[in-house]
């Protein structure tokens, strides 16, 4: 993918100022995330997941928060570009600030998407604005699910995007915070590895049953499989 741009079939996204570019992570989370009427878009980045929800979800009205202005500024211009900047709002600030502003026409969200920093106790790279979307520091895991339980609607749902290993501690931290693990979807590379993404959505309301699925992103020659195919055939040109 071009640090540039990269382009989709209704949009394109410059990423040339962004520290995280458009990676397989959050066009897996844009085509797979449950949304709604009012949809909160946490680390927006590029604005690429708040897009694609814009997209899916033609009716709805998103916004999106990130921690860093230039990111803000491209995503805004992305936004812009698409003409979505009537249904999509930029806000630069913290999950923390946010929830501490929170505008007062907003009563909760019917839906929340996040492909949130996700290294915890590593090491952290020299650009500090690669460090700050990569590193949950400034988003701990507790901190982001006690927010989705407090912004959602009864009825509410949050998608995340997540290595397979963090999983355990989203499970954690929504029992903590009245969250409950309605789907999981693990994401393999090729079927001959493990699977080391996940996709999973959380409910406040108790699910019915909880699902559990396993999908890959590449058949054996190389290409897209069926199922990424079918996922993302809105999106991807080709």
């Amino acid at each position: 993918m071009s640090n540039g741009s990269f382009r989709f079939k209704q949009f394109e996204v410059w990423q040339d100022r962004c520290a995280m570019k458009v990676g397989t992570d959050g066009v897996l989370l844009g085509a797979w995330a449950s949304g709604g009427s009012l949809i909160l878009d946490i680390g927006t980045g590029t604005g690429l997941v708040a897009m694609m929800m814009a997209q899916r979800f033609p009716d709805a009205t998103i916004d999106a928060i990130d921690i860093d202005a230039e990111a803000c500024r491209q995503a805004r211009e992305n936004i812009l570009k698409a003409g979505m900047q009537q249904r999509i709002s930029v806000v630069e600030a913290s999950l923390q600030h946010y929830l501490s502003a929170l505008p007062q026409h907003i009563a909760s969200y019917d839906a929340i998407v996040s492909n949130p920093p996700f290294f915890e106790n590593s090491l952290k790279a020299p650009d500090s604005r690669r460090t700050m979307a990569r590193h949950a520091d400034t988003l701990p895991v507790a901190v982001l699910m006690k927010a989705a339980a407090q912004l959602l609607a009864a009825d509410g749902c949050l998608s995340v995007v997540i290595p397979m290993d963090m999983l355990p501690r989203y499970e954690e931290e929504a029992v903590y915070s009245g969250l409950f693990l309605a789907k999981v979807c693990k994401v393999k590379t090729v079927e001959r590895k493990p699977a080391k993404r996940c996709l999973a959505l959380f409910t406040k309301l108790p699910p019915q049953q909880y699902i559990t699925e396993e999908h890959i992103l590449q058949d054996a020659a190389g290409l897209r499989s069926q199922w990424y195919q079918e996922l993302t055939k809105s999106f991807y040109i080709k």
